[in-house]
């Protein structure tokens, strides 16, 4: 009997929280208190407020320069070596299999 009132009080509580967060969630605009109004706007701020929204973020990501970029010929001989390091690792360990070769760090510049 006892469990019985306990959930039912539970229940009740429960009950009760779930109508407030309704309540709130549904309340109209016209029942939230007024602001006061609000002071000059910035030019900075109407500058970025005119400009148009992006998606998830209004930061602006910088254009990376051309000189930064890496020539496809060197990308292809580091993911060369990459592949031929692992392979010599996976050959060390189907040769000699342990623990310790199991769970060693690679040594190439790539990291899975």
């Amino acid at each position: 009997m006892e469990m019985l009132l306990m959930g039912l009080c539970i229940s009740v509580f429960g009950f009760g929280v779930a109508a407030l967060a309704f309540g709130a969630a549904t309340r109209s605009e016209s029942s939230a208190p007024q602001l006061e109004p609000q002071p000059e706007i910035r030019p900075a701020v109407a500058a970025r407020a005119a400009a148009p929204a992006r998606f998830f973020s209004d930061r602006v990501v910088p254009a990376v320069p051309f000189h930064s970029q890496v020539p496809i010929e060197v990308l292809l001989h580091q993911i060369e070596n990459h592949v031929r390091l692992e392979e010599a690792a996976a050959q060390s360990f189907v040769d000699f299999p342990s623990l310790d070769l199991l769970h060693c760090k690679t040594t190439s510049s790539l990291v899975n």
